[in-house]
């Protein structure tokens, strides 16, 4: 007998695997302007753990759905708790399998929002903008200054 899965390149997963989907506030650099976002995005167990403790997070929401609420078809779709301005973040699919293996792994962190419902109590600061288009630099001004004899053996 053979299940049901939900996404073809993730055959573990199934419609009734449980996930926690979050509503972040992000920001998008656009010409000298600085421009909010809100982005759903999956949050696996260990953070969901981490932001339950009450560090700050860009999170305003939490909420546990099944993989298969998600699914229309074979596209996602946003469900209608969260606003309709909000869009979903980047490299869903592979973010969404990861996030509801670490619930498979560790399923006593189901506990913590029950499927259907929305978990608002975040310790939410903007303090530390998340920003999503930025592009990192490198440049040889960036490379620390070693000792001459660092990879030598004395």
């Amino acid at each position: 007998m053979t299940s049901a899965t939900a996404l073809p390149n993730a055959p573990d997963i199934t419609p009734e695997d449980y996930l926690v989907l979050g509503l972040a506030v992000c920001f998008v650099r656009e010409d000298d302007e600085i421009l909010p976002v809100q982005v759903v995005e999956p949050i696996p167990s260990s953070a969901l753990e981490a932001l339950l403790k009450g560090i700050p997070t860009s999170y305003k929401l939490a909420y546990a759905t099944t993989v298969g609420e998600l699914l229309d078809g074979t596209t996602l779709k946003i469900p209608q708790t969260f606003p309709p301005d909000c869009q979903l973040g980047e490299n869903i699919v592979e973010r969404l399998v990861a996030a509801v293996r670490t619930y498979k792994k560790r399923p006593e962190a189901r506990q913590h929002i029950e499927v259907g419902t929305t978990f608002d109590g975040f310790a939410h600061n903007l303090e530390r903008k998340r920003l999503l288009n930025i592009e990192r630099v490198v440049s040889t001004e960036d490379n620390v200054k070693q000792h001459r004899y660092t990879h030598e053996v004395l």
